[in-house]
């Protein structure tokens, strides 16, 4: 973990903490590329109506329409939260290299929790992962959000 990881990592928790003022479930993403962010997102899929519309799959489509390329080689992924199986995927798809996220997910996280989507050897393409990045302030930022509606 770096300086840079803890600073990219502030802003997918900007992007949280958007998505939680929206009414959407509060996780963030942010992608970089060169050491600069390139795409930034919140969890959208109740305002687009999309089920797909995760803060990762949107910033991966971002993404590919700055760099002009569904290959995202050299981009690191911030998520505030463990992805989910179809993010995984779609990270092994965009061929992802890293991918640095902070809290675990115990409910449906594919990453290192319920499965090991990213280091699978019987895929095609790995992505080296940086897990725990302010951990206690992404697991925070759900967790409140959800028990203010119980």
């Amino acid at each position: 973990m770096t300086q840079s990881d803890i600073a990219f990592m502030q802003e997918a928790l900007n992007e949280a903490r958007s998505a939680a003022a929206a009414d959407e479930v509060p996780i963030g993403a942010v992608l970089v590329h060169q050491g600069k962010i390139i795409a930034r997102s919140g969890n959208r899929t109740i305002r687009d109506c999309d089920p797909t519309a995760h803060a990762e799959i949107v910033v991966l489509r971002q993404g590919a329409r700055v760099l002009k390329n569904y290959r995202l080689a050299g981009a690191t992924l911030y998520v505030t939260i463990e992805p989910c199986s179809m993010c995984a995927g779609a990270m092994i798809q965009a061929r992802i290299p890293r991918l640095v996220y902070g809290a675990n997910d115990p409910n449906g996280g594919a990453v290192h929790t319920n499965f090991q989507i990213l280091s699978d050897p019987r895929l095609n393409h790995q992505v080296e992962v940086t897990l725990g990045v302010l951990a206690e302030e992404c697991a925070a930022a759900i967790q409140s959000f959800f028990a203010e509606r119980r």
